[in-house]
């Protein structure tokens, strides 16, 4: 068993969201992204999907979008982007699951997840841009990165963890000025040493941070970023 990661999916089968305007790479991805996910991942293999699974607005509209990665290889597990607009408690997004016969999917959300080799833990993240309500944002999202990792401790103290956070853990600006991340902090904190991401797109790549940061490595996941084939992590 392997863990894979790719992150922004950005489905759209159940409505007219298409994602060309990012650049051509985007034309038919669905169908480049299928046949590297199938050639890539083993049914005993995990797959990470850091947030921007779906354009739908609603659970009820994913259907066909979920549809689509039920049909993939491995298990899938997904964790709320800044568009998952149809994300809901866990409890309904579960039920859904079941109502739907979708297997070998599951999400991240205020928990950990298990896995022969690892422990997952993460949140969405925010940006560090917005400033009408960034202290606030951040700081929920902080507390939710550090409850995921103690949940994990609690469940298996003596596997490696992996984080997987939505938006970038830090930017090229704060490293510039020198600024500390939180989130950083938090994962070296409970030496957490791998972190994947998504949210970057197109020309936004160049904003990319990956490598080691203090002593936390980071991996930008994006399907564009990744040529819509799933990257291995562990």
């Amino acid at each position: 068993m392997s863990i894979y990661a790719i992150g922004d999916l950005h489905l759209s089968f159940g409505t007219d969201k298409p994602m060309n305007i990012f650049g051509a790479s985007w034309d038919k991805y669905e169908i480049k992204l299928e046949k590297n996910w199938n050639e890539t991942i083993d049914d005993n293999d995990v797959v990470l999907l850091p947030g921007d699974f779906s354009w739908a607005t609603y659970l009820e509209d994913t259907k066909k979008d979920f549809e689509f990665l039920n049909k993939l290889r491995g298990t899938k597990l997904l964790l709320k982007g800044n568009h998952d607009y149809w994300w809901t408690t866990l409890k309904k997004m579960k039920q859904f699951m079941q109502e739907n016969n979708f297997k070998n999917i599951d999400f991240l959300y205020n928990n950990s997840y298990e896995t022969k080799e690892a422990m997952i833990v993460g949140t969405r993240g925010w940006t560090f841009n917005d400033t009408d309500n960034s202290d606030k944002m951040l700081n929920r999202e902080c507390n939710r990165l550090e409850l995921s990792i103690k949940e994990a401790q609690l469940k298996n103290k003596n596997k490696k963890i992996i984080c997987m956070m939505h938006y970038p853990p830090i930017t090229k600006n704060m490293i510039e000025r020198k600024e500390k991340s939180e989130y950083i902090e938090i994962m070296k904190k409970y030496e957490i040493h791998d972190c994947i991401y998504g949210h970057l797109h197109a020309n936004s790549h160049n904003e990319a941070i990956e490598g080691n940061i203090d002593s936390v490595n980071l991996k930008l996941v994006s399907s564009d970023y990744l040529e819509f084939k799933p990257i291995k992590i562990l």
